[in-house]
């Protein structure tokens, strides 16, 4: 979403959202998800449809009169009173109709987490998985193919992840194979955790040593940085021996590197002028 209106549009869906799913269970969330981001990928690949639903020269009660046309009977009553705010609200090009989309069905599989107590485990799941995939170039160029068929990419992550983390999780992970809001695979990954961490109200910390850091060190670093970014700090810490030593930390655009692999690599540059 990058424009205003489309922002609107969304904010509106996402109260309507939230009001009707007061009292939902997380099964039912789970469901409710899921149906959103059905929604999605016949918007993703019915780009008529997509400019049928953002027309601006059509009143937005009429492009929400033709949504429910479409969906009415197929999906559960409160999908498609959601999808029908939305698409009666404003978006300055088709595209961001779909973001909206996938951004709803990404908020309410995380809201199905949360009432599952299981918000934590799904940000650090998806973080752990983003490490393997960036450790293993094969798999990185095989997820993050766009030539291969999504069905084929989804069935791989599906026997990979099957019983070893929660059911948000992998869904999420097939949302970011899709494509989260125009993103490639990894990229969509890491925007995964940060809104999962978003919706615990924390910041993400991106943290690379040489080795595992105690658990002493670890909350003495989340109390830094929450001091400095004034909320809380979810930490993603990885290893990569090559570092040497210290510490690297990134959190948005903001990067702190101490690492003795950094200092050195300035020193190098310092000697060759």
């Amino acid at each position: 979403m990058t424009s205003s209106v489309s922002r609107e549009a969304y904010g509106e869906a996402s109260d309507r959202l939230g009001a009707e799913t007061a009292s939902a269970t997380a099964a039912q969330l789970a469901s409710v998800a899921d149906e959103i981001l059905s929604v999605a990928g016949l918007l993703r690949a019915q780009p008529r449809l997509r400019r049928a639903l953002t027309d601006p020269s059509r009143p937005g009660a009429d492009r929400a009169e033709l949504l429910k046309s479409l969906l009415a009977g197929k999906l559960a009553e409160t999908t498609v009173n959601v999808l029908r705010t939305l698409v009666s609200g404003r978006f300055s090009k088709p595209s961001e109709l779909l973001t909206a989309t996938e951004r709803l069905g990404v908020d309410t599989l995380l809201a199905s987490a949360e009432r599952d107590g299981k918000l934590g485990d799904v940000e650090d799941e998806l973080f752990r998985f983003s490490q393997i995939v960036a450790g293993d170039s094969t798999l990185a160029v095989t997820l993050s193919d766009p030539g291969a068929p999504v069905e084929r990419r989804v069935k791989l992550v599906e026997d990979l992840l099957k019983g070893k983390v929660h059911v948000a999780t992998g869904r999420l992970t097939e949302v970011a194979l899709e494509g989260f809001g125009g993103r490639g695979f990894e990229a969509s990954l890491t925007r995964l955790v940060e809104l999962t961490a978003a919706k615990r109200d924390r910041e993400v910390a991106y943290v690379t040593v040489a080795k595992p850091l105690t658990d002493a060190e670890e909350q003495a670093l989340a109390a830094k940085l929450s001091a400095i970014y004034g909320r809380e700090v979810s930490l993603q810490v990885s290893v990569d021996p090559a570092v040497i030593g210290g510490v690297s930390v990134r959190v948005g655009s903001d990067l702190y590197d101490g690492t003795i692999l950094r200092r050195l690599n300035a020193a190098k540059q310092a000697f060759a002028k």
